[in-house]
């Protein structure tokens, strides 16, 4: 190769190394709002209390917490030391209805869980543990949870409807416009 040929090539090398990068393009509107990580999610202290409902389980009344965001219901009771004698959380869980899996990874209290179907009614009542446990009905939307033993208690079983201080559950979480 003769040496006009190699001062051409790093000429062309050098000059293609010092070319400026052009600007990533702008990311749009919705990457922007991106659905949250799980590190995102995973919380390191108990979450502020959240809004509340009251919800009647037969003729007993409870007021719940609202979980309803990823982030609400990720972050759930972990780190709570403290419930209500009648107070709950009730979790949103988002459509469309599915087997579910509960724990109660740090969490200092003892909770149990009630399964409820898109319109209310109990499939199933659990104690959590810090090991997930997973629901057998394919139909659960909502998941209540309250102190370990409440529902015994309370005489609250699968087959009761829970309603809202709003009507029924479609009437509350459902529909146009929603319940502020």
């Amino acid at each position: 190769m003769n040496s006009r040929a190699i001062i051409t090539l790093l000429g062309a090398l050098f000059l293609a190394g010092c070319r400026k990068q052009a600007a990533p393009p702008p990311m749009p509107p919705s990457a922007e709002r991106a659905a949250p990580t799980l590190r995102d999610l995973i919380p390191t202290n108990a979450q502020p209390k959240l809004r509340t409902i009251k919800l009647w389980l037969g003729a007993e009344e409870m007021t719940a917490e609202i979980a309803a965001t990823p982030k609400q219901i990720a972050a759930g009771m972990m780190f709570r030391t403290n419930i209500e004698p009648n107070a709950g959380m009730l979790f949103v869980l988002p459509p469309p209805p599915d087997s579910r899996g509960f724990w109660a990874t740090n969490c200092p209290l003892k909770l149990t869980a009630a399964f409820l179907d898109p319109s209310g009614f109990v499939l199933e009542v659990h104690d959590l543990e810090t090991n997930p446990v997973a629901t057998k009905s394919q139909n659960v939307q909502y998941a209540l949870e309250t102190s370990r033993g409440w529902f015994d208690q309370h005489h609250i079983s699968p087959g009761m409807l829970v309603r809202t201080e709003h009507g029924s559950f479609p009437e509350t979480f459902y529909r146009k416009t929603p319940v502020r």
